[in-house]
């Protein structure tokens, strides 16, 4: 009874502070964190432990998977050279630095739990990395890189994390043995996902179209491909995101109208739910952290943290720089085949290395005992510093990142905005062109006008040259504003006829439902002419 209570609070919490960071101009997750160590620290409240298992299992598969299904294949597959050297080179650069600076800056930390820190520590995070760039206006290039190499990072960095945990209770670490079992653990991930999004597309195809069990199907999805990787010792991180990007192309071949519709509503409220708790508990783990960790001064523990973050944010800087050059200067193909990268552009990369909930859960997760008689070393330092990095990263980068936007004046693409009027122009053509190819003798004049008049306003917003439109932008706008009054004059006359009894609710709920269908519809039409 006391978890549903804690639950149903943490809810409550998370939906309010929602409704008031567009007007501090704080970014949500940053609110999320800085409001759960408040609530951390009140005196009397009992302390809120995250369990780690919950993280990866629950928290972890549908967060990547509903990231890789928003993620355009094509523009992964053109973005592959730089996710790749940031998801792997990045992550084992970072894993060095910081195990050297941990072992020679921190006392007694021997190179074993150095380098379990490095690896814990040095993948950015998905949910953080969606979440800072979410209402940013950035190039479509930068969000793909940002967000592809936070899906597949979480990889390189458990697979290292198991690794050096091994070397840790071993006393032993063999590079070359390391190395093979990576590309295995990797492929047999991508192999496995792939197999699980082929069998979810299959029963898709073979089952009636039907919303709820095709919405229910998309949220097993994500956990089905991390158990079974997970049961084959592979990486459960991988086969998430390789069925979330092998499905989500595919999903207009196996989805119903009503289906996207539904399973898009009941997954935005999944995951606006699950980022919100993930970024909550993250604060509300300090009070613990530091109740475990009191042999050091709070002095020389934020010096040791304040150590480990600056390293932390200064290897991606070292990383990236080099990394978006120095191939470019080395290969021809590179430079014809890739857009070129402006220093502006390489500073928002390098910048935008927050870490989450994923390097707070696996230090939570690391055993309490390295072997039978020797208790794990400096456990609790680990997850201290752990916490500091995502504290400095999140807060401190996530809260600096707009600025910095402004101030180097990033803005995003007019070409995806040009790509996209294209489209829609040729798509509006083409069914006008069909409409009086297949339709003009068929249908009275009265019909056919009636039938080609949404078409034609939708190509008029898109051109928006008045020389062009028989209707001025004022008289589109007045067309719009008739129509949405006309829908509300629908309602009241719905809701009235509910009121006199000479309608049930049943019908009044079909009504409405179609109502809200065109009314939304109305609603995509005008922000895309605005």
């Amino acid at each position: 009874m006391e978890n549903i209570a804690l639950i149903i609070g943490l809810l409550a919490v998370v939906t309010a502070l929602a409704q008031v960071t567009d007007r501090i101009r704080i970014p949500y997750p940053i609110l999320l964190v800085l409001v759960g160590i408040g609530i951390g620290l009140i005196p009397g409240l009992p302390h809120i432990t995250l369990h780690p298992d919950i993280v990866f299992l629950i928290f972890l598969p549908p967060v990547l998977y509903a990231a890789a299904w928003n993620t355009s294949l094509p523009d992964f597959k053109a973005n592959i050279r730089p996710i790749s050297l940031l998801a792997i080179g990045c992550v084992l650069f970072t894993t060095v630095l910081v195990a050297m600076a941990a072992h020679y800056f921190i006392p007694n930390f021997g190179w074993p739990e150095s380098f379990v820190l490095g690896a814990i520590i040095s993948p950015p995070d998905a949910v953080a990395a969606t979440a800072a760039t979410k209402g940013l206006k950035l190039p479509r290039r930068i969000i793909t890189i940002l967000e592809g190499e936070s899906l597949v990072n979480d990889a390189t960095g458990l697979i290292a994390y198991r690794y050096a945990i091994a070397a840790t209770a071993s006393g032993t670490f063999i590079f070359w043995l390391a190395g093979i079992n990576f590309f295995y653990v990797a492929a047999l991930g991508i192999f496995l996902g792939l197999a699980v999004g082929y069998i979810f597309f299959w029963i898709h195809k073979i089952t009636p179209n039907n919303a709820t069990t095709d919405t229910t199907f998309t949220l097993l999805a994500p956990y089905a491909s991390y158990l079974i990787a997970e049961e084959f010792h592979a990486s459960g991180v991988l086969a998430v995101v390789a069925a979330g990007l092998f499905l989500s192309p595919r999903s207009s071949e196996i989805f119903s109208n009503r289906t996207r519709i539904q399973a898009s509503a009941v997954w935005d409220t999944l995951i606006f739910i699950l980022n919100g708790i993930i970024f909550i508990l993250i604060g509300l783990q300090l009070p613990m952290i530091l109740d475990n960790i009191q042999r050091h001064s709070f002095g020389t523990l934020l010096w040791y943290g304040g150590i480990v973050s600056l390293v932390t944010v200064i290897a991606r800087i070292i990383w990236v720089f080099p990394g978006a050059y120095i191939p470019r200067w080395l290969s021809r193909a590179i430079r014809e085949r890739e857009p070129e990268t402006t220093p502006a552009r390489v500073s928002i990369i390098a910048w935008s290395g927050m870490r989450g909930i994923v390097s707070l859960a696996a230090a939570l997760a690391l055993p309490i005992m390295a072997t039978d008689n020797v208790a794990f070393p400096n456990r609790d330092m680990i997850i201290f510093l752990t916490f500091c990095v995502i504290f400095v990263t999140l807060v401190f980068q996530g809260m600096t990142l707009r600025k910095l936007i402004s101030w180097l004046g990033i803005k995003g693409d007019d070409k995806h905005i040009r790509e996209e009027e294209a489209v829609r122009l040729k798509v509006a053509s083409a069914i006008i062109e069909q409409i009086e190819e297949n339709y003009s003798l068929a249908l009275s004049e009265a019909v056919l006008n009636q039938i080609k008049s949404k078409y034609e306003i939708r190509i008029q917003r898109i051109r928006k040259d008045l020389n062009e439109q028989r209707m001025t932008e004022a008289q589109i706008d007045e067309f719009q504003r008739i129509q949405r009054e006309l829908l509300k004059r629908e309602r009241s006359f719905v809701l009235s006829l509910r009121k006199e009894g000479r309608i049930n609710d049943e019908l009044v709920r079909k009504i409405e439902y179609e109502l809200d269908l065109e009314e939304a519809r109305m609603e995509l039409e005008q922000n895309h002419g605005q």
